[in-house]
């Protein structure tokens, strides 16, 4: 017995005239099978497919489905595990970047009445900009590098329309891919991400950085990397590296702080059977620093050994930084890939059931209509 011909109507955009469209992402809509007297054509915002299949061939893919499902179940899991060590990480260095950058602040400060000359706290007209790109290695995180790609060319735009030159510095496979099939775009060094950045990766980049600005290659260096918020949002954001910031603060180029006012860890629990993630928020808090310190070595050698680990320091958190919100819209992306193979798999069975009872029901009408002739 020959297949019938199955329709799946894909819809684009949601109708306000059926309510079965109303959802926030496109969906697949049950299989049915057509009927030849009355069939109802499809509006403007559905395609209509037509596909000969079997039960086997439905069978076939309801189990590619079922393991298509366990793969992104498994990896939101992982990718859930994962953001909890990435944000602890970034929590557990908050404390002793915040008081660093209050150190350098006070030493500045002293400084100011003083006849010293300090590189990397001076501000000059601005010729040239770096822009330090952070990125991710992999891709399956939703729009996660597209967002600070184009958070990157925006602010490449405005640069270009001021009239100021800039040069790149790429983090990250997803953007070393990006700048390289771009060869208008200049790119001063590429570095590779890692799934664990350390202290020697920050450092590396560190010292690329240092040698552009203090050879006065570049009068700024602004560092773009997503800001983890949430396990549902995250935030790019540009940070000015250099020149050391006046106040001490951690602020984007708008002066807005990009200090999270708190923090959210995550816990992998079970609910109803099935494995589920809880939130809890955190509040790290930071010792209260004096403002009078009395140093026994000159201040000049104490700043020049804080700097460099002023700017290791940044960086790290930035590089953690991007790694936890990557790790974030991983797990995001992978959820609404369940959900997705669910309903692709519900609808997938009810076209197979209907199929297999239209079959029936034809075997048995012919069954009967043979008995009828034999009386």
């Amino acid at each position: 017995m020959s297949c019938s011909n199955l329709t799946m109507l894909v819809s684009s955009k949601p109708s306000l005239s059926d309510p079965s469209s109303l959802s926030s992402r496109s969906f697949i809509s049950p299989f049915h099978i057509p009927n030849s007297s009355t069939s109802n054509p499809p509006s403007r915002s559905s395609t209509s497919t037509q596909i000969q299949c079997s039960l086997r061939d439905l069978r076939e893919r309801i189990d590619s489905v079922k393991n298509t499902q366990k793969i992104t179940e498994a990896m939101k899991l992982v990718a859930a595990a994962k953001v909890r060590r990435a944000q602890e990480a970034v929590v557990n260095a908050r404390p002793f970047s915040e008081t660093l950058v209050e150190v350098l602040y006070s030493i500045n400060e002293q400084l100011q009445t003083e006849d010293v000359d300090i590189p990397l706290t001076k501000v000059r007209p601005v010729k040239k900009v770096a822009i330090v790109v952070v990125t991710g290695d992999r891709g399956l995180c939703g729009g996660f590098n597209n967002y600070i790609l184009k958070k990157a060319e925006a602010r490449m735009r405005e640069l270009r329309q001021l009239g100021i030159a800039y040069t790149v510095v790429s983090i990250g496979k997803k953007g070393n891919t990006y700048f390289i099939r771009r060869p208008a775009i200049p790119v001063d060094k590429y570095f590779q991400g890692s799934n664990l950045p350390t202290a020697k990766e920050a450092q590396a980049i560190a010292d690329d950085v240092f040698s552009l600005f203090v050879s006065e290659e570049v009068d700024k260096v602004e560092l773009l990397y997503t800001k983890f918020v949430s396990l549902v949002k995250s935030n790019p954001v540009i940070h000015t590296l250099l020149p050391l910031s006046p106040k001490g603060e951690i602020c984007d180029i708008n002066g807005v702080c990009v200090d999270a006012a708190e923090d959210e860890f995550f816990r992998l629990t079970t609910k109803e059977g099935k494995l589920t993630v809880e939130r809890e928020v955190v509040r790290t808090t930071t010792a209260d620093f004096s403002p009078i310190l009395q140093f026994e070595q000159d201040p000049v050698q104490i700043l020049d050994a804080l700097l460099p680990l002023y700017l290791n320091s940044q960086i790290l958190r930035a590089l953690q930084e991007s790694l936890a919100s990557e790790l974030a819209a991983r797990m995001t992306a992978m959820s609404n890939a369940t959900d997705n193979a669910v309903e692709l798999k519900k609808n997938l069975s009810r076209a197979y059931n209907r199929q297999r009872q239209a079959k029936i029901t034809g075997e048995i009408l012919e069954i009967i209509a043979g008995a009828d002739a034999l009386v």
